[in-house]
């Protein structure tokens, strides 16, 4: 009868051969099911009504193992994968699931298109000209490096953060940026084409010169950054802050009179801000 309850338990635990978390979670339950069924022969009962109690007594057992499994499998997926100090320049990554932490590392040119990075760490590294195109980029780090004419074409940018590192010539095409940080870095020759920024912040960058036309602002925050020559023709802005921070001279109120808005659509607090700072806002219209 012990081979009977058995061959059950391997039926049900087949499917999922090979998960640590599933085979520990099935040697637990046939100790307990064996005790189960010894308990309910010294009742009395016979052996065939004794092994299906045993079997009732674990309800929908297959459920129960299917959800384990999944969340095994989630968890193995978040082991972090050390790249650090590698020299994998041109490596193919695309469509890959791995958390990693590529510390001096170089991998130029290499090829992250639709790959899950979720929480990935990027630090010191040569990373010009990777391709990060529909990747998974949520909750990365990017700190301290030199992003030269990377793409991120409808990549997905959420808590992602960007720390002095360099953007020169990099591409952010059709990219819907949540919550990301962008922070001392340098985005004058850095190509936002129709983006959508939410709750976006920019901090001690230098947009000089920078184009955002068309583009959506919603809750985005822009302190203490260089902003001359910036154009947000025909953008969207939604709740957009300019701040200026601790400041003696007039310089950053003269450069918020240097960025173009024509054809912009605000609200009325981003509107009533821009004007305090005394901005261009003749061809705005406030909805």
């Amino acid at each position: 009868m012990n081979n009977k309850l058995t061959n059950y338990l391997n039926s049900v635990f087949a499917p999922y051969d090979g998960v640590k978390s599933v085979e520990e979670l099935k040697s637990d339950l046939h100790s307990d099911l064996q005790e189960r069924f010894r308990e309910l022969k010294k009742e009395g009962k016979d052996d065939e009504t004794a092994l299906e109690m045993t079997i009732d007594s674990i309800g929908d057992i297959e459920q129960t193992v299917q959800e384990v499994a999944n969340l095994s499998r989630s968890l193995e997926r978040q082991v972090v994968t050390n790249f650090s100090s590698s020299n994998l320049p041109k490596s193919d990554f695309a469509g890959v699931a791995q958390k990693g932490k590529f510390s001096g590392s170089s991998l130029r040119g290499s090829d992250f298109s639709n790959a899950d990075l979720t929480g990935s760490a990027f630090t010191g590294s040569d990373v010009r000209e990777t391709i990060f195109n529909g990747a998974n980029l949520t909750d990365c780090n990017f700190s301290s490096l030199d992003l030269s004419d990377a793409s991120f074409k409808k990549s997905i940018l959420m808590r992602t953060n960007f720390s002095s590192s360099g953007l020169e010539g990099a591409k952010f095409v059709g990219a819907k940026l949540t919550d990301v940080r962008l922070d001392k870095t340098d985005l004058r020759k850095t190509v936002f084409q129709k983006c959508t920024f939410d709750g976006v912040e920019f901090k001690y960058t230098d947009l000089t010169g920078l184009n955002f036309d068309e583009q959506t602002f919603i809750g985005v925050k822009f302190e203490k950054s260089a902003l001359t020559d910036v154009s947000f023709k025909g953008a969207t802005l939604k709740n957009v802050s300019f701040h200026p921070g601790f400041t003696l001279t007039k310089k950053y109120f003269r450069a918020i009179k240097t960025i173009c808005f024509d054809g912009a659509v605000m609200d009325k607090l981003t509107y009533a801000g821009l004007k305090g700072m005394e901005a261009n806002l003749s061809n705005v219209i406030v909805r």
